[in-house]
């Protein structure tokens, strides 16, 4: 299985992005959480629009992904994990935990950061949250995380597979937790205990600064509430809070050059 991942890692991540993307659309359809307030095929071509093109920039821009630096890393025996010798499962759950601390503070950065923060609030602008929401990201912030995962895969020197299995995960977890979906009350106080729900990532897209400098996880929740940035619930309900930036709630439909030109506007 391991050996069929890797040699097919392009094949397996697009397969997961799409059936995420499908599944989540579908519970959106099936059991909506909030009106959105604007149109869903206009934010779909726009959101959808920016997120293929950020693959391509990507692929210009890096000679290799943090997968294949993996794998360079693994052959000249770069990195901590690379120079000891532990059972593959327990590298790969360290690993899989490791690479998700670093997200979570790379989210802080982008938020604190002021630079950082030009170019993620193209994110946080969004007017609605749904599902594109958790595959909208300015390109120059693309690149920015796609250096810090090579960093991190060179220092840890990661299995291949943990970094490919990360990956994957990544972006279904963003994906879930941006839905525009109903998870029952109960359920999802059982599930926010282990891994971030729409209704805990909500709170992060809340336009009071307050609350959108909360909830950065994207994966497992426990970092939020270890340093101490988790809030439950947004100070006016799910259904009373307002999503976006204030500086852009004039503007709602937000076009794809709109959206690349956003962190150079004053």
């Amino acid at each position: 299985m391991i050996e069929f991942l890797i040699q097919h890692e392009p094949i397996v991540r697009m397969t997961f992005f799409l059936g995420t993307l499908v599944a989540v659309a579908a519970w959106e359809i099936l059991s909506p959480r909030r009106s959105l307030r604007v149109s869903k095929s206009f934010r779909w071509i726009h959101n959808m629009g920016v997120t293929i093109f950020n693959s391509f920039i990507l692929r210009f821009l890096f000679p290799v992904l943090a997968v294949g630096f993996a794998a360079i890393c693994e052959l000249n025996n770069w990195g901590v994990l690379n120079l000891v010798n532990l059972p593959i499962a327990f590298e790969i759950l360290i690993a899989l935990i490791i690479q998700d601390l670093v997200i979570y503070f790379q989210h802080v950065l982008f938020h604190y950061v002021p630079l950082f923060w030009r170019f993620h609030k193209m994110h946080h602008a969004d007017p609605d949250y749904d599902v594109t929401t958790g595959a909208r990201f300015h390109p120059v912030e693309i690149a920015f995380s796609m250096v810090i995962k090579i960093g991190v895969v060179f220092l840890l020197g990661p299995p291949v597979i943990a970094v490919i299995l990360f990956e994957i995960i990544l972006s279904s977890m963003a994906m879930f937790n941006h839905a525009n979906a109903t998870l029952p009350a109960n359920i999802d106080k059982s599930v926010r205990k282990l891994i971030v729900t729409p209704d805990m990532h909500r709170v992060h897209h809340s336009v009071k600064p307050s609350e959108h400098h909360r909830n950065f996880g994207f994966n497992l929740s426990i970092w939020d509430r270890l340093f101490r940035t988790y809030k439950e619930t947004p100070d006016d309900g799910h259904m009373g809070m307002t999503i976006g930036l204030s500086n852009y709630q004039d503007n709602l439909k937000q076009s794809f050059f709109w959206l690349l030109s956003l962190p150079f506007k004053r």
